[in-house]
């Protein structure tokens, strides 16, 4: 990354925390709407690469690896976003236990519960099941229209193996070439969103000062402690040393990936950043275009380090304010559980608070809880989305370099 990059974006972030400072001070409310606004169709334009993005990526990676490629690709990458997973889900564990967030007074949990999307979303709770089925597609159109990326993923996987199966067929190859043309446009818009990315940086710093500058933790501290620990020890310890321990420099990745964690740090959406982390790894990290594109998209859907992390503290807080905490055999079942949970998240912003919301209806937890987080689950969405891509990107360049 050049150190012109870096001057660039670190201006944008103090500009833009300035005006978000002196708008929380002064009540500049033009101000946040036009920052609002720039945010919103910033974001809106990534989304609208993300999907097509996605879709072509997996294709033309699992057609150009071949089955025995893509076999491989896949178990090493299932086999690190399972490791790291649970790992950040044990990490927030140990911290659960030892930092030992007080349980919320009654008042609390009822103000929380007159929250409208915890009314909503509690009365009608949908199980881990629920969640499965709603990740495999039954339309072949609906999941694009929707932005809904697992569904996505599997139908660009069965296009990508068939063509890979079918080899040589002309046809298969005319088809081909055509889904590379797209590919190549996509990435050229791509390229032009990430060259106009401080305009956005200045948006999002805006709103992340408002966010902090209205924000009271209050008693919830210990609890905000738990889940933000848990995410920071993952992201600048635990996942080094994984880098580390395959051979690769974590803390190099680290700096090279840039443009992709701050992309995810603003935007709270691992789908919506999945254009600037292919690209910059392909770019910055030199990974092979057929792994990036095939890793990435995929890590994208089922490789939730923070969201696991969040899941489980989260959890196992709700049912401590309900005196229904489970024993510590159990709380290691419930690590499995959040992995699983985590691995289904949509990858949008506050997949994993809609997530947890459903899994504690479930086991008819106290969902007041989840409304007294709300108001501060802005902030922690940021941290572990970034967290996510940051996963994301150790995984590809330790599987990039495997299999050189």
């Amino acid at each position: 990354m050049k150190f012109k990059q870096i001057i660039i974006w670190t201006l944008a972030l103090v500009i833009g925390a300035v005006i978000g400072t002196f708008s929380v001070k002064n009540g500049w409310g033009k101000v946040d709407d036009f920052m609002d606004f720039l945010a919103s169709a910033y974001t809106s334009c990534f989304k609208f690469v993300a999907i097509p993005t996605v879709a072509l990526a997996v294709i033309t990676a699992l057609a150009g690896l071949g089955k025995e490629g893509s076999g491989r690709i896949f178990r090493k990458t299932f086999t690190y976003t399972v490791l790291t997973s649970f790992i950040a889900a044990l990490v927030g564990l140990g911290l659960f236990l030892l930092i030992s967030p007080d349980a919320l007074s009654n008042d609390a949990i009822k103000a929380g519960a007159q929250v409208g999307m915890v009314q909503n979303l509690g009365a009608k709770p949908l199980s881990v099941y629920g969640h499965i089925l709603n990740s495999l597609p039954s339309n072949l159109i609906k999941p694009f229209l929707e932005g809904n990326v697992l569904p996505v993923v599997f139908i660009a996987a069965a296009f990508g193996v068939s063509l890979a199966f079918l080899g040589k067929d002309e046809h298969a190859q005319a088809l081909l070439q055509c889904l590379t043309g797209l590919q190549k446009v996509m990435f050229t818009i791509i390229k032009g969103l990430i060259w106009a990315l401080p305009l956005g940086i200045v948006a999002f710093s805006e709103q992340l000062a408002r966010d902090f500058g209205g924000m009271a933790i209050g008693s919830i501290g210990k609890y905000v402690a738990v889940v933000l620990g848990a995410n920071v020890l993952q992201i600048f310890l635990i996942l080094p040393l994984f880098c580390f321990l395959r051979g690769v420099n974590g803390y190099k990745v680290m700096k090279q990936m840039t443009p992709a964690l701050l992309m995810a740090l603003f935007t709270k959406s691992s789908a919506a950043t999945l254009p600037v982390t292919v690209a910059t790894a392909e770019k910055n990290m030199g990974a092979k275009p057929e792994v990036a594109r095939f890793i990435l998209p995929l890590c994208c859907t089922i490789n939730m380090n923070g969201c696991a992390a969040f899941i489980l503290v989260t959890s196992l807080f709700v049912m401590k304010c309900g005196g229904m905490l489970p024993s510590l055999g159990m709380m290691v079942v419930w690590c499995g559980i959040a992995v699983l949970c985590a691995i289904g998240n949509a990858g949008v912003p506050m997949g994993c608070y809609f997530l947890t919301l459903s899994l504690m209806a479930g086991v008819g937890g106290p969902l007041g809880v989840l409304g007294v987080i709300l108001p501060i689950y802005t902030i922690i969405d940021m941290i572990e989305t970034a967290e996510n891509v940051w996963s994301d990107c150790c995984i590809c360049a330790v599987v990039n370099k495997e299999l050189k």
